[in-house]
């Protein structure tokens, strides 16, 4: 009995020993598991992760802010500021500590909505589609700031770009929920002056500004600069440590452009349109001035206008600049231009006689009039542009030829953009070489079948102007930056025809001035060579009898221009003859620019 209890001892002391050494080797295995999992992390932490951990271990150390830099500004000729920029603000709001958002709306909108009486004013000057009232403005601005002041979020935007009184004023208020962070805003001294040339600043997808159309646009890189950043190291609540280290990365400001827009000229240049817009019942209408010898825009308008500082009242068919972005068929002002290529190719001379002036051609199925219905047989060149004869064009275009025709129209600019430094600008392309028939040939010689802009028209006759050679249109003269001034200069000019058919074709220009159905509204003594230009507007595969672009292009003192300048109103009501319309109006300008200018009289 007593061996068989010790047996039953000596197993369970046995089995104790077992279960002991299990225990231990379940620790070791706990351990070593353990070791090699905090091994692992730290080799992640260390190794795989470690430039992200000490990127995120020194972001919570620190305080970092964006340093802003002030976008350039856009000078006129003499200097002074057509747009600059100021110091601004985003007001800001924490919807978590908003208990009423009806009531902040209806008190903030006031101070928000941009002053309503003033708006409509403006847009009354621009006349936009429709009109808000100050009233209707009130209440948009209401509801905009009750819907961003009930969603989810700590920090909401609620209006950029506010003035510091605006600021100063509403931080009275002591409205809960509110904050500022700085920026700045875009200032157009002259308004809605020079708008389509300028463009407007508006903001990209992420919120950062980004200029639009014109200059804002096609410069916008070189005027928004390089924005720089604030680091500073903060302690557990927060606050900036004044010991601590920290740098700062300066911003890099944008460049001024100086351009080479004459202020006052642009200044009479947009009322004289807008009136004239106005009188002659126009639906729309354009004018730019440019420099024949080396392409300097001095101004540059089109009718109705959009104001830059309230572009979102504006749809984006209201941005489009008409000079360099709209096509139309130009009429009898682009007659000079293949009557030049003509004289230029010697396939006419000065004392040759039309044998197709005698009456209306038949081509195929179409029948080309003059303007008149008058026939003058054995017309000149020159009596052929006086009288602005259909017949005689033709004539002239056929001596020429379809392939020739093709090459001058190319070597003039025609079928591709001018190059001028405002974004937005498009081109037709002509009709392809080779493929002309003898009505496309017909219609092209006096300026129908064929679109283009006004700007590549004033390029192409500017080159008439100017011995020959085509200038390349040009806004900006220099770029100012912080210690440096660049000059934009003007690219070579390109030889399109000679001096002698320059010559020639310019004392034709005299004379239709002198003498063509515009004659009574020139200014008197001052030698002036023009052509006007009276185009059917194409509507479905036809021509509108009753609408018509009545243009007027010359440019003075003829033989040594200052300015060429072209006028063009869409569907005047009064008349539809540019004789009785755009001619009138472009001397009137003219008159103004004589005197501005100090080109005396010469005869």
């Amino acid at each position: 009995m007593k061996n068989l209890t010790r047996k039953q001892t000596h197993q369970s002391q046995t089995s104790n020993n077992l279960l002991r050494n299990n225990r231990v080797y379940i620790l070791i295995i706990f351990f070593v598991l353990a070791a090699a999992v905090i091994i692992v992390r730290l080799f992640s932490w260390q190794i795989v992760h470690g430039e992200e951990l000490e990127h995120l271990g020194k972001s919570q150390q620190k305080i970092s802010k964006n340093v802003l830099s002030l976008r350039g500004a856009i000078l006129a000729s003499d200097g002074t500021p057509l747009v600059s920029s100021s110091p601004g603000w985003t007001i800001w709001a924490d919807p978590r500590k908003i208990t009423d958002p009806k009531s902040l709306s209806e008190k903030l909108a006031p101070y928000l909505v941009e002053k309503p009486l003033e708006i409509v004013k403006d847009l009354d000057e621009a006349s936009p589609d429709e009109k808000p009232t100050p009233e209707e403005l009130l209440e948009i601005e209401e509801g905009k700031l009750f819907n961003i002041l009930t969603r989810r979020g700590a920090w909401v935007s609620l209006k950029q770009k506010i003035d510091n009184k605006t600021k100063e004023v509403i931080e009275k208020l002591n409205l809960e929920g509110l904050g500022f962070d700085p920026n700045q805003r875009r200032i157009y001294q002259e308004a809605s002056m020079s708008a389509h040339l300028l463009g407007f600043v508006g903001q990209e997808s992420s919120g950062l500004d980004q200029g639009y159309f014109g200059l804002e646009g096609k410069y916008d890189v070189a005027l928004s600069g390089v924005g720089g950043e604030k680091y500073f190291e903060k302690d557990a609540l927060g606050n900036p440590i004044l010991a601590g280290d920290g740098r700062i990365v300066a911003a890099l400001d944008g460049v001024d452009l100086k351009t080479h827009i004459d202020r006052t000229i642009q200044y009479f240049v947009e009322k004289r349109l807008a009136e004239g817009v106005k009188k002659y019942g126009a639906k729309a209408g354009s004018i730019v001035i440019m420099r024949p010898y080396d392409g300097a825009i001095l101004a540059m308008s089109s009718y109705p206008t959009y104001i830059s500082t309230h572009f979102s009242y504006f749809k984006e068919e209201d941005f489009i600049n008409p000079v360099i972005s709209q096509t139309f068929e130009p009429g009898s002002v682009f007659k000079p231009i293949v009557m030049a290529s003509a004289l230029d190719a010697e396939a006419v001379k000065t004392d040759d006689l039309c044998d197709k002036c005698t009456g209306s051609l038949k081509i195929g199925p179409y029948t080309i009039r003059t303007w008149d219905e008058q026939y003058h047989p054995d017309s000149t060149p020159g009596e052929i542009i006086k009288n602005s004869d259909n017949t005689g064009m033709v004539w002239a275009a056929e001596r020429l030829g379809q392939d020739k025709l093709y090459d001058y129209l190319s070597k003039f600019g025609l079928g591709a953009v001018t190059g001028i430094d405002l974004q937005g600008e498009t081109a037709s392309k002509l009709r392809q070489k080779g493929k002309w028939g003898f009505i496309d040939l017909a219609t092209t010689s006096f300026g129908q079948g064929i679109a283009i802009t006004p700007i590549q028209l004033v390029r192409a006759i500017a080159a008439i102007a100017n011995d020959g050679k085509l200038p390349t249109p040009q806004v900006v003269d220099k770029i100012i930056g912080s210690g440096f001034e660049q000059d934009i200069k003007p690219e070579a000019h390109i030889e399109v025809i000679s001096k002698k058919a320059a010559d020639q074709i310019t004392e034709m220009m005299i004379n239709a001035t002198k003498t063509g159905e515009a004659k009574w509204a020139a200014p008197k003594g001052h030698v002036i060579a023009g052509k006007t230009g009276t185009a059917q507007i194409p509507i479905q595969g036809h021509y509108d009898p009753e609408k018509t672009i009545a243009s007027f292009i010359g440019f003075a003192p003829a033989t040594n221009p200052e300015f060429i300048m072209l006028v063009t109103l869409r569907e005047p009501q009064s008349s539809p003859w540019a004789s009785e319309t755009a001619a009138p109006l472009w001397f009137d300008i003219a008159k103004d620019l004589f005197v501005y200018l100090g080109i005396p009289p010469t005869q």
